[in-house]
């Protein structure tokens, strides 16, 4: 069944959304390749699928793919990713599941030893947008470039 497209539908909300993300991914400090990590797992836990087919596009351009298949299981092979990557992950998934976890006093400390104030801040503002991105996506199907 099609679904309606949400950001024809409300071009100002779209605006608003795309310029929370077009700072994130052009105004912070924190590195591109980094940003697009944190937006496939967000997008891996809402079940997003045209992020996910997104975010992984953008990843093959820096990041080996034996690498990107294993984001999901991060924490279980910690040698493939850098203490800066291991810490935005484990804050992307307390941020994201923070109905479940509210967002705990370990995780915070974990996240704010490895990231300076603002760049914690930016990071959990990509977070935020990544997730809101997600409930209109998956919801409103928005289609994947991939094809069979």
């Amino acid at each position: 069944m099609a679904r309606l497209n949400w950001s024809e539908i409300a071009p100002e909300g779209a605006k608003a959304l795309f310029g929370v993300h077009h700072y994130v991914v052009a105004r912070t400090g924190l590195p591109a390749e980094l940003i697009h990590l944190v937006f496939l797992r967000v997008s891996q836990i809402n079940g997003c699928a045209h992020c996910i087919d997104l975010h992984n596009r953008d990843l093959r351009k820096t990041m080996s793919i034996e690498k990107i298949t294993l984001i999901p299981v991060w924490d279980e092979v910690p040698h493939l990713f850098s203490d800066l990557e291991r810490g935005a992950l484990a804050w992307a998934e307390e941020v994201t599941r923070v109905s479940e976890t509210h967002a705990s006093d370990e995780a915070y400390a974990a996240a704010s030893a490895a990231f300076e104030p603002k760049d914690l801040v930016d990071l959990t503002i990509a977070i935020a947008v990544m997730n809101a991105f997600n409930r209109l996506g998956a919801p409103f199907r928005l289609p994947v470039a991939a094809t069979a």
